[in-house]
């Protein structure tokens, strides 16, 4: 994964959101500043003026101390208490905050929430001021559609530090990565300005779309020290000749995403990825869609989402997304993520339909992975990695290869409070195919899977070179073509405990494994 650009100006400090706090989501102080461009300078004129209390004030002609303070001590008199603005998770007109202090007026160097008419030149506009003002909270026309037509252009200066020294680990680490054709500038292109500075933007149901005509751009970019707080807005049929079909948010940058839909977008890039959104920072997803979005590069990955940051997704759903290597809805690669209560259904990919974890570290909680198809791992892929399920849903997946619910490769993977039901293998492993793994299953149903190639083998579960364990499990009611059909196992240990089910599988439960299995009912 590659790390992108920011600029050299300190920005003035501002307080963060509770999001960032809590996730460890805060940047560094230094941030990038932006100049913007004439053309964009010319329609920022017609935002509201200085004097207005919930404009932004820009700094380059101070007209003096006094009359600044004048301002302030206006705008105090005209917001009243903390007002709309504030970052998602602090309160806004009342509340905690809000009862502690009845009578604070707004905090110091917080101007207010901007709105943005209903045009796509004033949000081009705004976003410009913003950056140079070193951040600003936006307030979209409601249920507005901003179209646009062209990819921002501007001069996109960076500190070469944090990219610099990414790219060298990541040689480093990995040599053939250094191998890949040098990144084109010209790939990179966004819709809006780049974001440098802390910036929220609460869309009011407002969809930002690029125009079907129009060349390859994305909407959003997050450069180092950027924070993107984005709330409340359709992003529809993003395309990019590089990562993130409608946002990319790199390495040294941070972005809370809450309450989008992200819809018909599209990553090109050859060996990176994210249809909808790739982040290679600090990113938390809450209660978020991402529908048909695609990465359709010649190995892309995470159709719908690709991380190779930090990444805390919550109570989202990806649906009839793609992608052409691997993570059909997710893919999570040299990163780590942590993923509650969302679902996962009819995407696809070559490898994990519904999520994928390879050379990562990924946890997935009360989650449903329902219905994706892939060559390897129909629901979930693993590999050279670890993946830690608990409360999952594993159901109705198909694989036209191994592991029709969940594979996993050279990985660790534990299975606690889960079910892993229904799912279809042509190859081996109808529930769960595990090769050179160490599969941990606790408290979990493998059953009604089936393995149903010519010569499949384990309906309920496949292991390979590597171990199996089971504590208090049912295996029940699988079928392969092949004996066994609840449980498989070759060059493996195997451990069940005496409260663990292997029954009412066929053609077998255990007989025609290559290993003694305890505990298993012929």
């Amino acid at each position: 994964m590659s790390t992108y650009r920011g600029s050299r100006r300190p920005a003035r400090a501002r307080r963060r959101s509770r999001w960032f706090l809590a996730g460890g989501l805060v940047a560094g102080s230094l941030v990038a500043g932006m100049a913007g461009t004439a053309g964009a300078a010319a329609v920022a004129a017609d935002l509201p003026a200085a004097s207005d209390a919930r404009s932004l004030v820009l700094r380059g002609d101070d007209p003096g101390a006094g009359h600044r303070d004048d301002l302030r001590e206006q705008r105090r008199a005209d917001l009243g208490p903390w007002h709309s603005g504030d970052f998602a998770g602090e309160h806004r007109g009342g509340g905690e905050d809000g009862d502690r202090h009845p009578d604070r007026g707004p905090r110091p160097g917080h101007r207010g929430e901007v709105p943005v008419p209903c045009d796509p030149g004033k949000l081009i506009a705004a976003l410009v001021r913003a950056n140079a003002e070193g951040g600003a909270d936006l307030r979209l026309a409601p249920k507005c559609r901003y179209e646009l037509t062209h990819a921002f252009q501007q001069p996109d200066d960076y500190d070469g530090g944090i990219r610099d020294a990414r790219e060298a680990a990541d040689s480093a680490e990995n040599p053939g990565d250094a191998e890949a054709p040098p990144r084109n500038p010209q790939h990179d292109k966004a819709g809006l300005p780049v974001i440098y500075h802390p910036i929220t933007i609460r869309g009011e149901g407002a969809t930002i779309v690029r125009d079907a005509h129009a060349e390859a751009f994305r909407f959003f970019t997050v450069r180092d020290g950027g924070e993107l707080n984005l709330s409340d807005v359709v992003l529809r049929n993003g395309l990019s000749a590089a990562e993130g079909g409608s946002i990319h948010v790199v390495h040294g940058a941070s972005a809370v995403v809450e309450r989008i839909t992200v819809v018909g977008s599209t990553s090109l890039s050859a060996e990176g990825g994210g249809g909808g959104i790739f982040n290679d920072g600090n990113m938390v997803v809450a209660d978020s869609t991402f529908v048909d979005n695609h990465a359709a590069g010649t190995a892309g990955k995470g159709g719908g989402l690709l991380n190779g940051g930090v990444l805390s997704l919550r109570t989202s759903e990806f649906r009839d997304n793609s992608a052409v290597a691997y993570g059909g809805g997710l893919g999570n690669y040299r990163g780590a993520a942590e993923v509650h209560k969302s679902t996962f259904a009819h995407n696809n990919a070559a490898q994990g339909g519904g999520i994928a974890s390879f050379s990562a570290r990924t946890r997935v909680a009360d989650t449903k992975v329902l219905g994706n198809t892939a060559q390897t791992g129909g629901g979930i892929a693993n590999s050279d990695a670890l993946i830690f399920l608990r409360g999952l849903q594993v159901r109705d997946n198909t694989a036209t290869g191994n592991g029709g619910g969940i594979s996993t490769f050279q990985g660790l993977l534990p299975l606690d409070d889960s079910v892993v039901a229904g799912n279809t293998a042509r190859g081996s492993g109808g529930g769960i195919h595990a090769v050179k793994s160490n599969l941990l299953v606790r408290r979990s149903d493998v059953d009604r899977n089936h393995a149903v190639g010519a010569a499949s083998k384990g309906g309920g579960v496949f292991v390979s070179l590597g171990q199996v364990s089971f504590y208090a499990s049912r295996v029940v009611d699988n079928a392969a073509t092949v004996k066994p059909g609840g449980l498989f196992a070759d060059k493996a240990r195997v451990k069940i405990d005496d409260e663990t089910d292997i029954i009412d599988n066929e053609p077998t439960n255990c007989e025609g494994s290559r290993v003694p299995v305890t505990h298993c009912f012929r």
